[in-house]
């Protein structure tokens, strides 16, 4: 297998982080984003839309968003499971890993691509071009100060996202949380006390690097 992937991309280090928690030895190919590499004939015939990340399985079958990805990983390779083993905790870690990306994660994308400049005209990630939409930044903020706000609430009473175990739902609350320090320049505020020491313990486990 390879993944296709981007070490500027905070969709493609989920997916890296997911690969290390599990010890898996997949190929990385990198794709030049500077260099709008993925708009190129060859990256488009492996994914049309254009981003990354794209795990190619050995047939030749690609299989892209995140979400696919991680979903096939866990089943392909069930040891050190991330998506929960019974109906109960999948379900549980699904709906955390959903509010995760929607509340923390998206906003700070979404803040991101409508402030850079050199994002001028791809607002929105994949084959299309749209234009970026400035009310949105500060929208993206506040959303994300929410997100600090609430999953700080949420880690009050668990050690982790989905519960007491490290699962998927803490690999995308972390990847939102470094985008939006890194990003935004919006890290988590001294208050949410719960967060920081979910993220102190989870940025310290070996697959945070990858």
């Amino acid at each position: 297998m390879k993944l296709y992937h981007s070490n500027g991309s905070p969709h493609a280090r989920r997916v890296r982080i997911l690969i290390a928690e599990k010890g898996l030895d997949i190929e990385l190919i990198p794709v030049d984003l500077g260099a709008k590499e993925q708009f190129s004939p060859a990256y488009r015939a492996i994914n049309p839309r254009a981003v990354v990340p794209t795990l190619v399985l050995d047939d030749g079958t690609a299989i892209g968003e995140v979400p696919a990805i991680q979903r096939y990983l866990e089943e392909a390779f069930p040891e050190r499971p991330l998506l929960g083993t019974t109906t109960k905790e999948k379900a549980v870690i699904t709906m955390w890993d959903r509010r995760a990306e929607q509340e923390g994660f998206l906003p700070a994308i979404e803040a991101v691509r409508n402030a850079v400049a050199g994002l001028k005209g791809r607002a929105l990630s994949g084959p299309h071009a749209y234009d970026q939409i400035p009310e949105l930044v500060e929208r993206g903020r506040l959303r994300v100060a929410n997100f600090y706000r609430d999953f700080d609430a949420r880690l009050r009473e668990a050690p982790f996202v989905a519960g007491d175990r490290y699962s998927v739902a803490d690999i995308t609350a972390l990847a939102a949380v470094d985008f939006a320090a890194k990003a935004l320049d919006l890290p988590i505020p001294p208050e949410a006390i719960a967060l920081k020491r979910w993220h102190d313990a989870v940025a310290a486990r070996p697959s945070a690097q990858a």
